[in-house]
C-alpha cells in the first residue's frame, strides 16, 4: 500500500492522500480501535478537533488526542456526515482542505462498524443461549446473515482476549467470564489460549460453545490450543460434569499428592506393575504395596480394564474441577520420594 500511495502521489497527489486516510483508517477498524481512538485518529490525520454525535452523545478531541467538552456549535461542523447513529464532524475554520471529505466519510464508515459490532455482539449472545428457542436464536443469527444450515464453530478465549474481525460476545460460563468469537471459515487467527469448538450447523451453535468452554479449560502453556472434537464421545462427559460438585472418582484423585499420583498414573499407563517400578525407580515389591494401598484408596483397581477407564475419565474432569475442600496439598514434585 506505502508502494501504491507513492507511485499515485507522483501522477495524482490528492488521489495519493485519500489513500492514505483510507489505510489509516483500515489500520484503527483492523484493530478493533473504539470511539475515541477513531476520533484521536481523525484529529490528528486533519489538524483540526474532530467529533461525533452518537446515540444523543457528543465526543470530541483535538489534533494532540485530548478530549474536550461536548459544546461545539453546529455551525462549527464542517465537514458533517451523518452515521447510523448520529453524525460525525471536523471542525474547520476557514474553509475545507483536501482531505477532509475523506476523513469524515471514512470516520462515519467506522462508527457504523461499532454499532454493527455491537449489535453483532447482542445476537451472538442471544444465537448461543441453549435456553431460547430455536426460533429465536436464529432469529438472532438472522442479523448476522447465518442460516439455520450454515456450517459454523465458536472459539472460547479469555473475556480480554478479543479476536480481529469476527463477531464476538462476553458471556458468563460455568467457569467464569469468557469471550465467544464466531468462526465460520477455520482462519480466524487464534490469540493465546483458545479453546475451538466443533462445526455445527447455525442452528446448534449452543453445542459448539459448550464444547469450546470445555476445551479452553484444557488448554495449557505447553498446548494453547485445544479442539473439542479430538475429545471424542469424552466430550459429553466433560459437558456433562459439574466443577463444584465433582464425581467421588474425582475427588478421589484429587486428594492424591504429587508423587502418588505419578504413581497412579504410570501404573495405568505400564504394560506391568514390574514396567512401571522400573520406570519409576522403585522396588517391584514396593511399587505393588503402593497398588494395593491405591486401590484401597480409589476403590477400584487401576489396572483392570473398568479402573483405567474411571481413572482416564476422572483424570480427564480433574482438570476441569475447581480444588475440593479436603485435597491434600501437592508437595514439590521435583522433592526427593523418600523410601518406597
Amino acid at each position: 500500500m506505502h508502494e501504491l500511495i507513492g507511485r499515485i502521489g507522483a501522477l495524482d497527489p490528492r488521489a495519493a492522500e485519500a489513500l492514505r486516510v483510507v489505510s489509516y483508517f483500515d489500520t484503527l477498524i483492523t484493530g478493533d480501535v473504539g470511539l475515541d481512538g477513531l476520533l484521536r485518529g481523525a484529529a490528528a490525520l486533519s489538524g483540526t478537533v474532530a467529533g461525533a454525535e452518537r446515540h444523543g452523545r457528543t465526543s470530541r478531541r483535538d489534533p494532540e488526542g485530548r478530549l474536550l467538552d461536548g459544546t461545539a456549535g453546529r455551525e462549527a461542523r464542517t465537514p458533517v456526515r451523518p452515521c447510523s447513529s448520529g453524525s460525525v464532524w471536523l471542525e474547520r475554520e476557514g474553509g475545507e482542505h483536501p482531505s477532509d471529505a475523506v476523513i469524515v466519510e471514512r470516520l462515519a464508515f467506522a462508527v457504523d462498524l461499532l454499532d454493527l459490532r455491537r449489535d453483532a455482539g447482542g445476537a451472538l449472545e442471544t444465537g448461543l443461549d441453549a435456553a431460547r428457542t430455536v426460533n429465536g436464536r436464529m432469529t438472532a443469527l438472522a442479523r448476522l446473515r447465518l442460516a439455520a444450515g450454515t456450517r459454523i464453530r465458536l472459539i472460547a478465549t479469555g473475556a480480554d482476549e478479543r479476536v480481529p474481525g469476527p463477531p464476538s460476545a462476553v458471556l458468563p460460563t460455568r467457569y467464569g467470564i469468557l469471550r465467544a468469537t464466531l468462526d465460520t471459515t477455520g482462519r480466524v487467527p487464534l490469540p493465546g489460549r483458545a479453546g475451538l469448538g466443533p462445526w455445527v450447523r447455525a442452528d446448534r451453535a449452543p453445542a459448539s460453545w459448550d464444547g469450546a468452554v470445555v476445551a479452553l479449560r484444557l488448554t495449557t502453556e505447553a498446548t494453547p490450543t485445544v479442539d473439542a472434537t479430538d475429545l471424542g464421545a469424552m466430550l459429553m462427559l466433560a459437558e456433562a460434569h459439574d466443577p463444584h460438585a465433582p464425581h467421588d472418582d474425582v475427588r478421589a484423585l484429587l486428594r492424591l499428592d504429587a508423587r502418588s499420583a505419578t504413581v497412579l498414573r504410570v501404573l495405568v499407563e505400564s504394560d506391568s506393575v514390574r514396567a512401571a517400578a522400573a520406570e519409576l525407580g522403585m522396588h517391584h515389591s514396593t511399587l505393588q504395596a503402593r497398588h494395593e494401598a491405591l486401590t484401597r484408596d480409589l476403590g477400584y483397581d487401576p489396572r483392570t480394564t473398568t479402573g483405567r477407564m474411571r481413572y482416564i475419565a476422572a483424570a480427564l474432569l480433574q482438570r476441569l474441577t475447581d480444588p475440593v475442600p479436603d485435597a491434600k496439598p501437592a508437595p514439590d514434585p521435583k522433592a526427593a520420594p523418600g523410601p518406597g
